[in-house]
């Protein structure tokens, strides 16, 4: 039986669940090397440590192969290799024996969530620590125990990936859609997994349209220096040619749909999504710039400006198991990420078709002998053509076709097709 986009890309975030990814390092690398063997032409890129990008500095590549917390009788704690979220990110190596309560000096927990292991990292200061439930690390008994995490940090690389799937109408000038998504977190599933898995797959379903007027540009990062790297190397050309983009992240669960706007508020991409979330979804939760918290930050800087939104299911810092374990492939499921994956499939193609139209004739024309209206006439034989005459109606070239839709109420997707078929008859016309 064929699988469903749904059950593909939850397949795609058990592929990658087991790695450790961070801010730079090897399982940035594996992660990007299995999405390229989904999509060949994914290219990656190395960003040297010390390379500076606006007001920050690509830092020194972390990798780890192990660490723990060990007692005096061997029993080992916060191993690595059973969850990676149990070393604080980019720790420093070390080797050390202490009493209990140094050792505590090392270690995190979430207080209010006594059951789980919270996710820490220490990106630009030098620290070393471990991560644990409080129910765990309220059990050690006193005694000594060694601390031991091998790590290294030295001079490397940032490493991202960038797909291009070009238009196939060639226009001049190049248009693009921007589709960012993050590949810096260890394994949790909503926060970090659904994102590129949900990219993944719209990039794929983006090859099969044998029509695409616009270019689009998806980008594989490390959240918030990575999409500060990326701008600080593509702005120019992100300025002339995005005319509207969206950050994937949090997709994958089925509570809930989310909104942030753009710091502006009213671009092409909160149109879209607006128009989109409000037809196809229940009570979606919409979300101010002020509460922003992912790279749509870096997209919406003053002087970057950049027509960039977000769309998630469950928003992050708003579920419970957000960063901490129990972000796990319990929270995401195939429905999650269908739905999200629609969601965003009918902003593309709401996008494509977003076009200022205009009727060819003056007054209603006669669609009936076009086959397009019934040819007999009685009471309620409009009704079931009233959303194209209404289309028609307000098709005077002063609207695109999002102005429309919310101004007949009307989803924009079910208009493509009579768009199309009023195109094809001669009775719209393009401006």
């Amino acid at each position: 039986m064929k699988m469903t986009h749904g059950q593909r890309m939850y397949q795609r975030a058990e592929k990658l669940f087991p790695i450790c990814r961070s801010l730079t390092g090897n399982g940035v690398r594996e992660t990007l090397r299995i999405i390229g063997e989904e999509l060949p032409e994914l290219n990656m890129f190395e960003v040297p440590s010390g390379t500076q990008a606006f007001d920050w500095t690509v830092p020194d590549e972390w990798n780890i192969k192990d660490g723990y917390i060990e007692s005096e009788d061997g029993k080992r704690f916060a191993c690595f290799r059973e969850s990676n979220l149990h070393i604080v990110g980019y720790s420093e190596p070390v080797d050390k024996t202490v009493p209990l309560e140094e050792l505590k000096k090392y270690i995190f927990v979430q207080e209010d969530q006594p059951d789980v292991v919270p996710y820490v990292t220490s990106y630009y200061k030098r620290r070393f620590g471990f991560c644990m439930s409080k129910n765990e690390r309220d059990s050690l008994s006193r005694g000594t125990y060694r601390m031991y995490i091998d790590s290294t940090l030295e001079p490397g690389s940032l490493t991202y990936g960038e797909l291009i799937i070009p238009s196939t109408e060639g226009q001049i000038p190049e248009e693009e859609i921007f589709l960012s998504t993050y590949i810096c977190h260890p394994s949790m599933a909503n926060n970090e997994l659904s994102g590129p898995s949900v990219a993944v797959e719209l990039a794929k379903w983006l090859y099969t349209l044998k029509k695409r007027r616009y270019t689009y540009r998806i980008i594989f990062i490390p959240e918030t220096l990575g999409s500060i790297v990326y701008l600080s190397r593509n702005l120019s050309t992100l300025k002339e040619r995005v005319i509207a983009g969206f950050n994937i992240s949090c997709v994958g669960d089925d509570r809930a749909y989310s909104y942030v706007a753009s710091r502006k508020g009213n671009t092409l991409a909160d149109r879209i999504a607006l128009n989109v979330l409000g037809y196809h979804t229940d009570n979606f939760l919409r979300y101010s710039f002020l509460q922003r918290g992912s790279d749509e930050r870096q997209y919406n800087a003053p002087g970057v400006d950049l027509p960039v939104c977000a769309i998630s299911r469950s928003k992050y810092g708003e579920y419970p198991e957000y960063h901490t374990s129990a972000d796990d492939l319990t929270v995401i499921s195939p429905k999650g990420l269908q739905g999200a994956f629609d969601v965003y499939r009918k902003c593309i193609l709401g996008l494509e078709y977003n076009r200022f139209y205009q009727v060819t004739c003056l007054c209603e024309p006669q669609l009936g002998k076009r086959g397009l209206y019934p040819t007999e006439s009685y009471k309620g034989s409009a009704n079931a053509v009233r959303t194209m005459m209404n289309l028609i109606a307000y098709a005077d070239g002063t609207m695109d076709l999002i102005d429309i839709s919310n101004q007949i109420h009307a989803p924009i997707d079910e208009l493509i097709p009579i768009v199309q078929r009023l195109v094809d008859e001669k009775l719209l016309k393009i401006m």
